[in-house]
């Protein structure tokens, strides 16, 4: 083989290799900008999240996790909380959010959230709400707009802030 086939050779694989690490790389970890103030004050307008893309296929929803949510009723990506899971009773009462008659210790939320009716979630779907409570404030599964999330719109979950630096407040375990 000549030198300059060779050469070639050795950059076709180099390419190659490289375009293999990025499509891995991407399918795995993601970043995502918030939008909105709607997940305060866990995460503010512009902060970048560090999203794990991999969860989505070899894991389930779990209570508390912060989802990146491609929704198709909407266009557009959310960046949610996982409240309710498959077969829970959701409701919010006096400003608490139970979940099956259970309150839950959200040292994470503020606001003030209207009630609402004690909901089912559907199979194959989660609930979610957006950190910041107060009525208005924040697109989630309370709003018929998006409704209950299918699992499938979900795309990761986020593992950290990474600008500004710093972890995501999370669930009481």
């Amino acid at each position: 083989m000549s030198g300059l086939k060779k050469e070639l050779w050795g950059w076709v694989r180099y390419i190659a290799g490289l375009a293999a690490a990025v499509f891995l790389i991407t399918s795995i970890a993601g970043l995502n900008r918030v939008s909105g103030e709607s997940m305060q004050p866990s995460l503010a307008d512009r902060d970048i999240l560090l999203v794990n893309k991999l969860s989505r296929y070899i894991g389930e929803p779990a209570y508390g996790k912060v989802a990146v949510i491609a929704s198709s009723s909407l266009g557009y990506r959310l960046v949610k909380r996982v409240i309710g899971l498959p077969g829970d009773i959701v409701e919010i009462r006096g400003g608490i959010v139970y979940v099956n008659e259970e309150a839950l210790p959200e040292l994470y939320s503020t606001g003030d959230p209207e009630d609402m009716a004690p909901q089912p979630v559907r199979p194959e779907h989660v609930f979610v709400l957006g950190d910041n409570r107060e009525p208005g404030a924040s697109l989630d599964s309370r709003n018929p707009k998006l409704g209950q999330v299918p699992v499938s719109e979900i795309e990761g979950y986020a593992l950290m802030r990474l600008l500004p630096w710093g972890g995501i407040a999370g669930p009481l375990d």
